[in-house]
């Protein structure tokens, strides 16, 4: 006897994103060009991908370690991010923080490329992935946010989203 077909495995990636912030400043991440890299010459947060058994918490102080050369000493959790088939085959589940507080100074280039503290208020004057126009509000607002953000050929096709209030459960 023969068993059925599995449907094949699902495909995803755990990544966190960490926007820093000091006063009305926030750390951004110039991604350098490279061969392959969808990032490439895109402003980011500071972020990137789980190792195996971490907590989301220890990926973000990590990647910030890791990416700006600074420890996280304080953080807020501010939402989730889903980006289905981002690259065309990958799901992609981003866990938001706002990094309140710091220890250290920034490196000013850092290993995935040029870190700046750029005006909050002009963030959306930066070449950014379009979704996060979208979201880059939601980090100020109270409570935390569910959201997937839908790309296609890398062109951003729209959004849904969810935002709780922590005193309340139920979405908005």
């Amino acid at each position: 006897m023969t068993a059925p077909p599995q449907p094949p495995a699902p495909r995803f990636r755990l990544t966190t994103l960490a926007y820093v912030r000091r006063g009305d400043h926030t750390l951004m991440l110039e991604r350098r060009a490279r061969p392959g890299d969808l990032h490439g010459g895109r402003w980011n947060g500071l972020g990137g991908k789980f190792q195996a058994g971490e907590r989301p918490e220890a990926c973000l102080a990590r990647e910030v370690r890791e990416e700006a050369g600074i420890e996280v000493e304080a953080a807020r959790f501010k939402g989730c991010l889903t980006f289905p088939a981002f690259d065309g085959e990958v799901d992609v589940y981003s866990f938001v923080y706002l990094v309140t507080r710091f220890r250290g100074e920034p490196l000013v280039e850092g290993p995935e490329g040029r870190l700046h503290w750029v005006p909050t208020a002009r963030l959306h004057e930066l070449p950014l992935w379009e979704g996060d126009r979208v979201f880059l509000p939601w980090l100020d607002r109270p409570g935390v946010f569910s959201a997937e953000l839908r790309y296609e050929a890398g062109r951003f096709v729209g959004f849904d989203v969810h935002h709780y209030d922590m005193n309340d459960s139920t979405a908005s």
